[in-house]
């Protein structure tokens, strides 16, 4: 079965790849495995003058590279532009850095010279996935390939586009062959794949399912693992808010790509006594936005990323629907080629509904009203998931107290939940676990050795 490329904006097949043989995909472990060989004892040095070669190109050919995302999976042209710059952010990030997040650490207290010595583990398996195609294999690769491992993809398959303009980039940017591979196979081969003694850990992000059967398989073999699965980020508005700044970023938070993001806001939790206010200022802003061409810089929503993900939503917003909830604005899509879903809010969603712990994926908000700080910060806490959250209020200290009791990864104060190549990602509960991006992000598959040369000499 073929791997095809198809334009979400107008239903049209692009391109068609053919996937890897299961010998093919094989035969690409022990590639990765007699490259590490050799790459693991590379200089940072070198290492870095690939990366940042990496970079380079990435800026240079930024438009062509946003071009493919767009095409591909339907985000609109300023944010793929936006990705691809960021990724070369990431890129040099690590290869500045990655000697001095990697250096030998001494064990202090102890009577003993002793130190960590941090060192690469091997081939690694990364699970890509669709909604930031550049910026999540960047994420998972370049770390791991500063600190010496060798790396094979398996992208979404709805991405083949940018699948395999990563890898030519790899290939461009000087990396010796086998340090870095793009796999066109089907999910089952994922397994074989990570049960291989050759391969070291993997990484996974994606939808739960996913994580559940990479994990039970990494699990099974004694492979370390990370996993980022999703989320269902609380936005929480207090009473002293800066409703101006709130509203401006509640559709900035909800809105990025089209809604389709992890870490997007898909819980608005509001104070009763600011909620109308609130309700009328989203609403109005959501009926400014303009589903459009995503490579039209005019347009401000642009469609999902398959006609199969608008089915979906559309079924889960129906079921709640069904089910009770109130619908202040769309709740439907529009009549129009490509798989577009129109702007939603949704209020008076209960617990007893099948959508009160799914993650939304589109451009779909879900507005809680609750009566005081403390009823918002147990409603945040009522899911299964735990990625990322943010707390709206002008009293720093109120929205620190507040973040510190909400059970996530990470929370924001007046500001959606987003990423910069110098912070650690990651989550808790559901939403998986270990942490990319910032100097944490280098550590998750490297082999943190104890070298000890015996007891301190007194003098």
């Amino acid at each position: 079965m073929s791997i095809v490329s198809v334009n979400p904006a107008n239903n049209q097949t692009i391109r068609e790849y053919e996937p890897l043989h299961k010998e093919a995909a094989m035969d690409a472990i022990e590639k990765a495995h007699k490259a590490f060989g050799s790459w693991r004892k590379t200089s940072f040095d070198e290492r870095k003058r690939c990366l940042l070669k990496f970079a380079k190109l990435l800026r240079e050919d930024a438009d062509e590279f946003a071009r493919t995302i767009t095409l591909d999976m339907g985000k609109r042209i300023s944010e793929s532009k936006y990705e691809i710059d960021y990724c070369a952010d990431i890129a040099e990030f690590y290869a500045n850095g990655a000697e001095e997040f990697l250096a030998d650490q001494p064990m202090e207290r102890v009577d003993a010279n002793a130190y960590l010595h941090l060192e690469p583990i091997g081939v690694l398996m990364g699970v890509m996935p669709w909604n930031f195609p550049f910026y999540q294999v960047v994420r998972f690769a370049t770390p791991n390939i500063m600190a010496g491992n060798t790396v094979m993809v398996k992208h979404a398959s709805n991405v083949p586009q940018c699948a395999a303009a990563i890898e030519e980039l790899f290939e461009e940017c000087g990396l010796p062959d086998g340090v870095y591979q793009n796999l066109f196979i089907p999910s089952e081969f994922v397994d074989p794949i990570v049960a291989d003694s050759r391969v070291q850990g993997v990484s996974l992000t994606g939808s739960e399912p996913a994580g559940r059967a990479v994990a039970a398989s990494a699990g099974k073999n004694l492979k370390r693992s990370v996993l980022e699965l999703g989320g269902n980020d609380p936005f929480i508005v207090l009473d002293d808010a800066d409703m101006d700044l709130v509203l401006e970023q509640a559709v900035k938070g909800r809105m990025v790509n089209a809604g389709q993001s992890c870490v997007a806001s898909k819980r608005f939790i509001v104070l009763e006594s600011v909620a109308d206010t609130f309700v009328d200022g989203l609403k109005k802003q959501f009926q400014e936005l303009k589903l459009g061409d995503p490579m039209d810089e005019e347009t401000t929503l642009a469609p999902l990323s398959t006609e199969d993900a608008a089915k979906k939503l559309l079924v889960q917003v129906q079921s709640s629907i069904d089910a009770g909830a109130k619908v202040i604005l769309g709740g439907d899509r529009p009549d129009r080629d490509g798989a577009f879903f129109n702007p939603t809010i949704l209020t008076e969603v209960t617990p007893d509904m099948p959508t009160f712990d799914q993650e939304l994926f589109g451009p779909v908000a879900t507005v809680y009203i609750v009566p005081d700080e403390q009823a918002a910060i147990e409603l945040a806490n009522d899911s299964s998931y735990g990625l990322g959250g943010s707390v709206y209020t002008r009293d720093v200290e109120r929205g620190r107290r507040v973040a510190e009791q909400i059970e996530t990864g990470m929370m924001f104060l007046n500001q959606p939940t987003n990423s910069q190549a110098e912070l650690p990602f990651g989550g808790i509960k559901n939403s998986g676990y270990g942490r990319e991006l910032s100097h944490l992000g280098i550590l998750e598959f490297v082999n943190k050795k104890l070298i000890h040369l015996g007891e301190k000499e007194t003098s």
